[in-house]
């Protein structure tokens, strides 16, 4: 009844964040305890040689997850969701949509997922010193004046995925400043759109397009800003039951990467996130910036501006689950029936009874291609050499072992090469659900502490929740790296491992022959077409 009337006073915060394959919502209390959760699948199309979402995927799955949610609580607390305190749009990072000055989408939906705008993030790279990654949003824009599309003429606005859905419900064209910083460089100091960089894109695109890049872009707002309220249509939008009210206010709209960063309570400097599932990321919050550019690092911000490097790999767990699914026929074949969890934890136990270097073994779990190893499309190769110690427990950890091997590539520049300090890093995501394995292995590839939470696998919507229940429920002044340690994480439960010097000797040996051996996985890109 308490938490009923909670609901009914709007005491509350509902974040909806857009993945890849799910749309989710979390409906949290004042401290942040989730209350009901809704979501909604979905999977992205082909259109054109395009990988994308349509309007009717957005809009009919937003009001599945909601409605989804709306059923949970009625169901929980026999009370009829009516109103929130406020409400947090999050989606999948970057990609490409814009808009006419009818408010029509000129062309499908460009999800991070293409690689279409390689060629143009390679120019921006060196004619702004600075890392523009394919999937940006700046890099497709200026693909698509480089190939002549006739759309280009006609755009008035450009955003993202979670921009677009806020714009749908308050009218208000802003993004938050971490995905911000996916569409075009921001600048920390200013926490705006570096202003060095417009001018060289304005004079890269004059006489090619009728706009100046920054009038096109939406207005950048940190954590804790107002961003809007809901209007009358975006209330009809978003619940067409009619029971939800206008007026509910909205924070900033931010990335999955962002909200990523609020769930594992990684906004400080010096501390970091990875996020291993189909793909795996980790996100280090710098204290300055790198002194070079690096193809295999992303400068992004956190929800506050402050400067993240990112190493993105497009593979994790999808060569990894293909070997447990064949271990599971097997069992199968032998009349075992055994559930999943259950495959997985002998199968990752296992492994830990294998040699430190995995005995020789070696293997590449790119499924698709991976840019931070230069390898073009996906090609999973299993090697080893005749004389190479092959026992289930080596091959179980190789293959773990390859699961971070892209992105020890990526965080070995930042951490050696540059330098970068990491007091704390936090694993979230599939990978880390069999207790200590994928843990302790993490752990050894970048030799630092890493720590597990039980809150993290919230996930992004419940970060969003926590995005917008700061917005309206922080002490004045109170700055979102204190209200997290302080009001959200404060007594949380966690469990924290310390690299084993064994394990970090074991996985330097491994990577040193991960790396030696990526010509073998290159040359299978050209020889099995």
């Amino acid at each position: 009844m308490e938490i009923a009337k909670c609901i009914e006073l709007g005491r509350t915060a509902l974040g909806i964040e857009f993945g890849s394959t799910r749309i989710k919502a979390v409906l949290v209390d004042e401290q942040n305890k989730p209350l009901a959760s809704g979501s909604h699948e979905w999977e992205n199309r082909h259109i054109g040689h395009i990988w994308s979402y349509t309007i009717e995927d957005i809009v009919g799955g937003l009001q599945h997850c909601y409605a989804s949610l709306a059923a949970d609580v009625k169901e929980k607390y026999h009370v009829t969701l009516t109103t929130v305190g406020a409400i947090g749009i999050s989606a999948m990072m970057h990609g490409y949509m814009v808009f006419d000055k009818e408010n029509n989408l000129l062309v499908p939906f460009r999800t991070w997922r293409n690689n279409t705008a390689a060629y143009a993030g390679e120019r921006l790279t060196e004619l702004f010193g600075y890392h523009i990654p394919a999937r940006w949003s700046v890099a497709h824009l200026y693909q698509a004046i480089l190939d002549g599309e006739p759309h280009v003429k006609d755009i008035v606005y450009q955003t993202t995925l979670e921009g677009y859905v806020h714009w749908l419900l308050t009218g208000k064209k802003v993004i938050g400043v971490g995905e911000a910083s996916g569409m075009f460089p921001v600048d920390p100091a200013t926490k705006q759109y570096n202003r060095r960089m417009l001018g060289q894109f304005n004079e890269l695109i004059h006489g090619k397009v009728p706009f100046k890049v920054e009038d096109i872009l939406p207005e950048i707002l940190l954590a804790g800003e107002d961003a809007g309220r809901l209007t009358e249509e975006g209330a009809k939008i978003l619940d067409p039951t009619g029971n939800l009210k206008a007026g509910i206010p909205l924070c900033p709209p931010e990335g999955d990467a962002g909200t990523g960063m609020v769930a594992t309570n990684s906004v400080k400097k010096r501390t970091g996130n990875v996020s291993a599932g189909t793909s795996v990321f980790a996100m280090i919050v710098l204290e300055k910036e790198l002194s070079k550019p690096y193809p295999e690092i992303d400068l992004v911000t956190t929800p506050v501006g402050d400067l993240v490097g990112m190493v993105h790999c497009n593979n994790c767990t999808s060569d990894l689950n293909a070997w447990v699914g064949v271990f599971g026929e097997f069992a199968s074949l032998l009349g075992v029936d055994l559930p999943k969890w259950k495959l997985y934890d002998t199968l990752y136990f296992a492994s830990e009874e294998g040699d430190k270097d995995c005995g020789g073994l070696l293997s590449y779990n790119y499924v698709s291609n991976e840019h931070v190893t230069n390898v073009e499309h996906g090609r999973p190769l299993f090697v080893r050499q005749a004389d190479s110690n092959f026992t289930l427990a080596n091959f179980m950890r190789c293959h773990l072992y390859s699961a971070f091997g892209a992105l020890k590539v990526g965080c070995d520049i930042m951490l050696k090469e540059e330098g970068v300090k990491l007091d704390r890093i936090t694993g979230h995501g599939g990978l880390f659900k069999t207790e200590r394995v994928g843990q302790s292995y993490l752990a050894a590839a970048i030799n630092a502490p890493v720590t597990v939470m039980k809150t993290a696998g919230e996930g992004g919507a419940w970060g969003m929740a926590i995005l917008a229940n700061y917005m309206i429920r922080r002490a004045e002044g109170e700055s979102l790296e204190d209200y997290l340690e302080n009001e959200v994480f404060k007594g949380q439960e966690g469990a924290t491992l310390a690299p084993d010097p064994a394990d970090v000797a074991g996985f330097e040996a491994f990577a040193k022959r991960y790396v030696e051996g990526l010509p073998i996985v290159r040359e299978a890109v050209h020889s099995l077409k």
